[in-house]
């Protein structure tokens, strides 16, 4: 991924910056992509530009300072150079050299840098343009950061008031969630509680009513919210707020990011001030505003089985935990993870003709089951059975006795139901690994932990999570071997044989291999593993539709790639003569397998796991298969 080896190319420059981020490669590997492309560059000052808005940030985050502060002043230089001033770029300038600033700890410099940027956007931007609320956003972190909270609600006030009037579904925009938590903060700051509360409450119910909860941006917002619930005195709302933001944070940027570790110390400071608040914090009688159940204007037939889980969770299981298990609160899990559609979000009205209903996990450590497992059971076979007059829950037989999908379990018994064994395999047993289904990885992951205050279920769950990069490299090259022998070579060629059958059954090893090569690209922490045939396209989907996602169009291309081949194999609807694929369907096709695997090849070269430019994608395996350290993997 050597950006000087052609001229530079600002698009291909992000794909690449991208690909380092999400591939973990670390800041020594950005750094060497960042000065490279600058190299490249050369003297050519738009190419500059917007490579130092980049290196801006990254020095920022690895607390390089003084770089930063050097970057930023030649972008300002090269905005006058370029003629800029009062346009886009300037403005965007301008909110990263501020940004640089505040985190160098020169507030002065920053808050002026940011005065300027809202001259500058309010020249270029139109008004009501939601860029100028993160602009305010910004501008109010350094305010607050001086000291100036009631300056702070004000810009804060000023960007909801633009993002309110800006868009088209105030009551599911997260954006609108973010500021209103954020707000909630500096009312928090200046006394204002009873406001802070108002904010929050408001913000937490558009995650819910928006579907939010998996979103990477609603980790942010959880975690402001986490920290409105310590500085008002409810530590065990913290907690779970904090562990929620912490699961999200792990899928979309991994566990090796800032990000992760920042929400993690959070947690761990919001556990200690938990456990020295003691048994009365758990029974806090003010629950947290954010996690109430689902908004009331949901009707019945609207709810899923996650909100079915969070309601139970919120409304009824918490306050028995608080009241009879006030010793062990701080120490069960609770969620709803394993298998059902409840429990990837793709549940629907045709879900609940079967094991569907109010229910969740409690999950408990081998020693705390021994104490109080039956009891806890007993307990939870209790709770309402149904609820909005959804219910009761009627278990098929596959999900009954040691299939059960709800209720408490031990946590290494809970993924032997599901994944076969108790834990993850160690990193250096990649033959575990490799025997190791991604459905059954995909039902050990999915769902959401509502609560894990002591960390021990999501320790386990995340350990599955945590794919070796070998494995996944290995998978990677055998599913571009795939793609490219069963559909580059095989389709044509059964067609070419007059073999329909043998056509359509190579459609369906290249789907399949497709389908997981994309969930493996964007990575398991990011994206998760690939459901069951079931729901491959529903996953797909979902993935293409969340921002910076990688190959979003290859869902696409599959469902073509689908519909071409019932005409092309088999004769079509029809179900006349096939075979031989004559005919425009055939052409497009082939037509259309090229197009997708040229994403492929594009995507390989952007991660820098092929260096070869060949159409055939295997060619490709072998590139990725010497990436690959383990021998005994990269012989497979």
């Amino acid at each position: 991924m050597d950006p000087a080896a052609a001229a530079f190319d600002p698009a291909a420059f992000l794909r690449g910056l991208d690909a380092l981020h999400a591939g973990g490669d670390g800041p020594d590997a950005v750094e060497r992509y960042l000065g490279d492309a600058l190299a490249a560059a050369g003297d050519d000052p738009a190419a500059r530009l917007q490579i130092l808005n980049e290196a801006m940030g990254h020095h920022r985050a690895v607390s390089r300072h003084d770089d930063a502060l050097r970057e930023a002043a030649e972008a300002l230089a090269l905005v006058d150079r370029l003629g800029l001033a009062g346009t886009e770029a300037h403005a965007t300038t301008l909110v990263n050299a501020a940004t640089a600033h505040r985190a160098a700890g020169r507030q002065e410099e920053a808050l002026a840098l940011y005065a300027d940027a809202r001259a500058a956007a309010a020249r270029a931007y139109p008004a009501g343009d939601r860029r100028l609320a993160a602009l305010r956003n910004n501008l109010a972190l350094a305010l607050g950061e001086t000291g100036d909270h009631a300056g702070a609600r004000d810009e804060l006030a000023a960007a909801l008031a633009i993002l309110e009037s800006a868009s088209v579904d105030p009551g599911t925009d997260l954006d609108i969630a973010a500021a209103r938590s954020n707000l909630a903060l500096e009312c928090l700051a200046l006394g204002l509680e009873d406001e802070a509360r108002s904010h929050t409450r408001a913000a937490l119910a558009i995650v819910r009513a928006g579907g939010h909860r998996e979103d990477p941006h609603a980790a942010a917002m959880l975690a402001s919210h986490a920290q409105a619930c310590l500085l008002g005195g409810h530590p065990a709302e913290a907690v779970d707020l904090y562990a929620e933001a912490l699961a999200i944070v792990a899928r979309a940027y991994g566990e090796g990011s800032d990000a992760h570790a920042i929400t993690a110390d959070n947690l761990a400071a919001a556990r200690r001030a938990l456990a020295a608040a003691g048994p009365a914090a758990n029974g806090s009688p003010e629950a947290a505003p954010a996690a109430a159940s689902s908004p009331p204007e949901a009707t019945p037939a609207a709810l899923t089985g996650m909100d079915l889980a969070r309601e139970l969770w919120e409304d009824h299981v918490r306050p028995m935990l608080a009241e009879r298990y006030p010793a062990h609160r701080g120490r069960i899990a609770a969620g709803l993870v394993g298998h059902g559609s409840e429990c990837y979000g793709f549940d629907d009205a045709l879900s609940r003709d079967h094991d569907f209903g109010p229910g969740l996990c409690l999950w408990l450590t081998a020693a705390d089951h021994a104490e109080i497992g039956a009891a806890l059971q007993a307990d939870y076979d209790a709770l309402p059975a149904v609820l909005h007059g959804i219910g009761p829950r009627v278990a098929t037989a596959r999900a009954q006795g040691a299939g059960r999908r709800v209720g408490v379990f031990e946590i290494g018994e809970f993924f032997i139901s599901v994944a076969g064994r108790p834990e993850a395999p160690a990193a250096n047993s990649p033959h575990e690994w490799m025997m190791l289904e991604e459905a059954t990885l995909a039902a050990a992951t999915n769902g959401v932990v509502l609560s894990d205050p002591l960390g021990a279920f999501s320790a386990v769950r995340n350990g599955f999570r945590r794919m070796p990069e070998d494995v996944r490299l290995a998978r990677i090259a055998q599913r571009v071997g795939m793609v490219a022998q069963a559909g580059q070579y095989n389709v044509p060629r059964m067609l070419d044989r007059g073999d329909g059958e043998a056509a359509w059954l190579a459609v369906a090893e290249l789907e399949r291999a497709a389908a997981s090569l994309v969930l493996l690209l964007n990575g398991p922490n990011a994206a998760g593993y690939l459901p069951y045939y079931k729901w491959r396209f529903a996953a797909l989907r979902r993935l293409a539709a969340r921002p910076a996602s990688r190959l979003p169009e290859v869902h696409r291309d599959l469902s073509e790639i689908l519909r071409l081949a019932s005409a092309a194999c088999l004769g079509g609807a029809g179900f006349g003569e096939g075979g031989s694929g004559a005919g425009p369907a055939r052409e497009r096709l082939e037509a259309a397998i090229e197009r997708m695997s040229a994403r492929f090849v594009a995507e390989l070269r952007a991660q820098g796991l092929s260096r070869s430019d060949a159409t055939f994608l295997e060619h490709h395996r072998g590139e990725v298969q010497s990436r690959i350290r383990d021998p005994w993997l990269r012989a497979l």
